[in-house]
């Protein structure tokens, strides 16, 4: 008797998850370099009486990021870099892994470590990049190698998926995956310019009401339900 609950439930419970997804993608609408994310879904039939008649519930088992660019402006700060093409920098984990990123707010640490927005080191060829102190005059050509008035300081180490949606999300703007990373070969870089995020505030805002009103009709529905229920369980009861 209670079927009709179980799959109205698991799908609030797909509908709260999908809700979580927009309302990052809204609350990063200006983080350099974000990518939207879409949850994925998919069908889940269960025959818990071995009947043959199976329920068919509703299960969201993962999320896809949009790969449309951001729109790029231009900021004139040296330690600013946007990626023209499908590539990530790669950038030091606080575990010591690898993580990538379209993120190219650069800044450098007291000690004169690259790093970007959210304190990552930025990897270079050989490790972490560092700007020496007497650098006055950074430049970084298309191919992400650095430069100061000096010569060549290190080069962005930037890289290329075969499959991008391989890579997850792990929050700070950055992604992890235990996928190969090719070097780039189509992926240019543009100093002094930024890519914004790709998230798309009016159609975001949209998804969040639809998605606000499936839940609310669900629960409705839910409610009506557990009334006809308990009617039933009473007239039962008292036959």
């Amino acid at each position: 008797m209670e079927n009709s609950i179980y799959i109205g439930l698991s799908r609030q419970m797909a509908l709260k998850n999908n809700m979580s997804i927009v309302a990052n993608n809204i609350a990063n609408m200006n983080t350099t370099g974000f990518r939207g994310q879409s949850p994925l879904f998919k069908e889940y039939l269960s025959d818990p009486r071995y009947n043959g008649d199976p329920l068919s519930f509703v299960q969201d088992y993962g999320q896809y990021q949009k790969t449309a660019a951001g729109s790029i402006e231009q900021t004139g700060n040296p330690f600013n870099v946007a990626l023209n093409g499908a590539g990530f920098m790669s950038v030091e984990m606080p575990d010591g892994g690898t993580g990538y990123t379209r993120d190219g707010n650069f800044q450098k640490t007291a000690e004169g470590t690259l790093v970007n927005s959210a304190g990552f080191p930025m990897l270079g060829q050989g490790g972490p990049i560092t700007i020496p102190s007497s650098s006055t005059e950074i430049s970084i050509d298309e191919k992400g190698v650095i430069s100061d008035q000096n010569g060549q300081i290190g080069q962005l180490q930037i890289v290329e998926f075969d499959n991008v949606q391989e890579l997850e999300a792990v929050g700070n703007n950055i992604f992890t995956t235990e996928g190969a990373a090719n070097p780039a070969m189509k992926t240019m870089v543009k100093q002094g310019f930024l890519e914004g995020s790709n998230v798309n505030s009016i159609l975001e805002m949209t998804r969040m009401i639809e998605i606000l009103r499936q839940y609310q009709s669900t629960q409705k529905l839910l409610e009506g339900e557990h009334e006809r229920l308990r009617s039933a369980i009473q007239k039962l009861t008292k036959s």
